[in-house]
């Protein structure tokens, strides 16, 4: 047997390989699995930064989202037995439309309970994203802004060319509306208004505004983000154990 000393290094070189690991997939990734808590909880850490980035890579320089590294991390959180909850934070301009929806849509398929935290912006493709959680919140000075479908590079100004923009469109309203408290009626009011974005058609909404919209369910920060996903987590513990 080993003394207490051995076991001692041991234990601290497990610890110092972990918070290295940890460290790569934050800088990597923007990812971490959160496991140290005092509930004994393993919460999964998921970041969307930057500009989600589709098919096409963006230059070096931007700050991106890769939905190649999100897509397969999302499946393996669903298979994972450890992973109790996922912890979604947003700071995002938007980006690709596609990309954004897939992302969206397989976090709302997630069977563990989800949270989302809109800090600084979740713009664009970037509102899907925040409603697409169990529950979602956004700080006080966090915004989210709401505005028609836009393609870059050539358009082809053809009938079929405005009924593909309007049918991705109905897409993204749908699924807004179909996850959060806001009609679809009014996501579009949202989307279309001319009285706020000098040259452009859409809506900024600021903290308190988006609750009081509907889109996000209450202002708060990280404290509060983590209550509420470990009430998720209790309840649904206590809902396992009385089946």
């Amino acid at each position: 047997m080993g003394s207490d000393g051995e076991k001692k290094k041991d234990s601290g070189k497990q610890g110092e390989e972990k918070q290295q690991k940890q460290n790569e997939q934050v800088k990597d990734f923007g990812q971490m699995l959160l496991e140290d808590d005092e509930k004994d909880y393993a919460i999964y850490l998921m970041s969307i930064i930057g500009e989600i980035e589709g098919h096409e890579c963006l230059p070096a320089t931007s700050k991106t989202t890769k939905y190649e590294h999100v897509l397969p991390k999302l499946a393996a959180i669903e298979d994972d037995k450890r992973v109790d909850g996922v912890l979604l934070i947003l700071n995002t301009m938007g980006g690709d439309v596609e990309s954004g929806l897939a992302i969206a849509e397989m976090v709302a398929s997630l069977s563990k309970p989800t949270v989302s935290l809109v800090l600084g912006g979740s713009h664009s493709i970037g509102v899907p994203l925040a409603v697409s959680t169990d529950y979602s919140l956004i700080v006080p000075t966090g915004t989210m802004v709401i505005h028609p479908v836009r393609m870059n590079g050539t358009v082809i100004g053809a009938k079929p060319t405005y009924d593909y923009f309007k049918q991705m469109q109905d897409r993204i309203v749908g699924f807004i509306s179909s996850h959060c408290r806001v009609a679809q009626e009014r996501v579009e009011e949202l989307m279309m208004n001319t009285q706020m974005l000098t040259k452009d058609l859409g809506t900024i909404l600021v903290g308190k505004e988006a609750v009081e919209e509907g889109l996000i369910n209450a202002v708060g920060g990280i404290s509060d983000a983590f209550s509420v996903l470990y009430g998720m987590i209790e309840e649904r513990r206590g809902a396992e154990k009385r089946k």
